[in-house]
């Protein structure tokens, strides 16, 4: 017997979906009891594979398909859904095909423009194409820009998922912020000028432009795969454990997780490959939503890595930081250990072939029905600020603990070792309001100019502790930091 719930979907799709693309009041969620075998005959029917939680599974279904679902005598439930309350936005600041968020065209604009408005702290450079032979672009900030100096390398991406608007949004104002606040603000500047800031805030162009345009679920690239399916989850993708097993990736073309058909096969993936190639990397944050927590390796096995007292001391630092601005909690644990398995992703590899410390951070909302994928354009900004202490963090982590032509940690080996016990030690965080990378005095007004986003002023974005010129990280925590503790 079929469950029926009120479904809710509010106007806000309105807000967030332009009206040529799909029409999503006729776009329903439904979720079934896990079962490979209904699972399949869905996929097969064309029905849109969403998420897995609490062993269920979740399906996109237009009004169309319901028939289907009958006539299979398929159990389901229509999910209910409590979106943001709507609330009428101002016109858009930017005004372009997609309000607040970037369109792939909007962008490419505004990093051009970034860089002839700081020529002297910004590059901007084509590191490759996509598959349909859209640029993919990457961000270089740092004094002496045009120069390769022996200095700290940290490297922050941004949309391997076409649905995640929101992973474009956050490192693209970190590259604003730094360049707009450079000449203003002595600790920025100290950070931009002892270390080489790289953002790729768009890796999956033709995904963004397709989740745009065509249909706002949209998650892998535009590969075709030759039997009338679309995408690889570039997120799957990287070369280390690369098809490890089909619990952390599938190699079935339909799935949302497909891997390809061979480590790096797209070229989206081959330009981190080959950038970080031609650097050297200390740190590396991937951004994606939803789920607000951190995660780091591994995440193909919940085995530990023998760093594992190292990432957990800097995604609790990070925790902390981003918890200080606006009091939302991001858990933080090893990925295979907490959350699920993945193999192919981008820090397993970052981490397993470079040995660099590697983060996914994963935006609000935590809760898989408050929003999903759909951040409201006014909470863009928001989202960055609570995420920008931890971004300078992660810089000032890799400047202190970064030695000439040398990681920062030593490199691993195939296999993890023995799995660590972790001790979680909450540590009083002893004013989170002020933030300073390796000295005490503070810049108590932090401008963040802006020409396409809100101004606003984010003094209250420094913590005091000073970070310690070894590898530790410092030792920022709140009283109420949440590990991630179980499968969810």
């Amino acid at each position: 017997m079929i469950k029926k719930f009120i479904f809710l979907i509010t106007v806000l799709f309105l807000v967030l979906i332009p009206l040529k693309a799909q029409d999503y009041w006729n776009t329903h969620i439904i979720s079934i009891d896990k079962n490979k075998n209904i699972e399949k005959k869905l996929l097969e029917n064309n029905f849109d594979f969403l998420m897995e939680w609490d062993n269920k599974v979740y399906f996109l279904v237009g009004l169309e398909n319901f028939p289907k679902l009958h006539k299979e005598n398929i159990l389901y439930t229509l999910e209910t859904y409590n979106f943001y309350p709507y609330r009428q936005r101002e016109a858009s600041i930017q005004g372009g095909v997609n309000g607040d968020y970037h369109s792939y065209g909007e962008l490419e604009r505004e990093l051009l423009a970034l860089q002839d408005s700081y020529p002297d702290l910004v590059r901007v450079s084509v590191i490759g194409e996509s598959l349909e032979r859209r640029n993919i672009y990457a961000v270089k900030i740092s004094d002496n820009v045009n120069l390769d100096e022996d200095e700290a390398e940290v490297i922050f991406i941004g949309c391997h998922h076409a649905r995640e608007w929101i992973s474009v949004e956050v490192p693209f104002l970190l590259g604003k912020y730094l360049a707009e606040n450079y000449s203003i603000n002595s600790q920025i500047k100290d950070l931009v000028d002892q270390s080489e800031i790289w953002i790729v805030p768009l890796l999956n162009p033709d995904g963004l432009h397709y989740s745009i345009h065509f249909y706002r679920y949209w998650r892998k690239n535009r590969r075709y795969n030759g039997d009338g399916t679309y995408g690889v989850d570039l997120n799957r993708n990287y070369g280390y454990l690369w098809g490890y097993d089909d619990e952390g990736s599938s190699p079935n073309t339909i799935y949302n997780d497909y891997r390809g058909t061979s480590a790096f096969s797209e070229p989206e993936t081959q330009v981190i490959r080959d950038l970080f190639a031609q650097r050297n990397f200390k740190a590396l944050i991937s951004y994606h939503s939803h789920s607000q927590i951190i995660i780091y390796p591994w995440g193909y096995t919940d085995q530990a890595t023998n760093q594992d007292a190292l990432l957990d001391q800097i995604a609790s630092d990070m925790s902390g930081l981003i918890q200080a601005v606006n009091g939302n909690v991001y858990e933080y644990g090893q990925a295979g250990e907490a959350l699920y398995v993945t193999n192919g992703d981008t820090t397993d590899w970052a981490f397993g072939v470079y040995g660099i410390p590697s983060f996914t951070i994963e935006f609000p909302p935590v809760d898989k029905f408050h929003g999903q994928f759909f951040n409201a354009e006014e909470e863009i900004q928001s989202i960055f600020n609570e995420n920008l202490p931890a971004m300078l963090y992660l810089i000032d982590w890799s400047i202190q603990n970064s030695t000439t032509n040398n990681n920062s940690i030593k490199r691993i080996t195939r296999q993890p070792k023995e799995k660590v016990i972790k001790k979680n030690n909450l540590l009083v965080l002893q004013d989170s309001m002020n933030w300073q990378p390796g000295q005490n005095k503070q810049d108590k007004q932090i401008s963040a100019k802006s020409q396409n986003h809100k101004t606003e002023r984010l003094n209250p974005l420094e913590v005091q502790n000073k970070i310690k010129n070894s590898t530790k990280s410092s030792k920022f925590s709140t009283p109420t930091k949440k590990r991630l503790t179980k499968k969810i």
